[in-house]
């Protein structure tokens, strides 16, 4: 059964269309770039995993600050637990950590992704890893 379908049309900002950094994700994701000014060095992104689906690890050269908007999801830094997110979750990443996020296997997941500076997309989460997690 897939829960939060409700996110699959948007929660608070449109859906977006496919993620055209969908090469860096295993699974399909959307995206709608809500500030992506190239006067400033902060991007804010909408992005909408569907069940199953996450990006690769990935660090920024910056920071990213992760605002959970529906549905429920994953975020994992290298070496630690991964932590179940719902809305309302906020998640910092800090500049050079390496880490990922998705949706939970049976959820549609949304947040609002909110980075700066450069970020490098890294080997893909195997489905060993991920298929490990459980919600507790």
């Amino acid at each position: 059964m897939t829960k939060n379908e409700n996110v699959k049309n948007g929660v608070i900002f449109p859906v977006g269309e496919e993620n055209p950094y969908g090469t860096f994700f295993s699974g399909k994701s959307y995206l709608d770039m809500l500030v992506n000014d190239p006067d400033i060095d902060v991007s804010v992104g909408n992005v909408t995993f569907e069940p199953g689906t996450r990006n690769n690890w990935h660090v920024h050269y910056g920071y990213q600050i992760l605002l959970v908007t529906g549905g429920e999801g994953w975020y994992q830094e290298a070496g630690k637990p991964a932590r179940h997110l719902v809305p309302g979750d906020v998640v910092v990443a800090k500049k050079d950590v390496k880490h990922w996020h998705g949706a939970t296997k049976d959820s549609w997941f949304e947040h609002l992704a909110i980075t700066s500076g450069k970020s490098e997309f890294l080997e893909p989460v195997s489905d060993t890893e991920y298929n490990e997690l459980e919600v507790k």
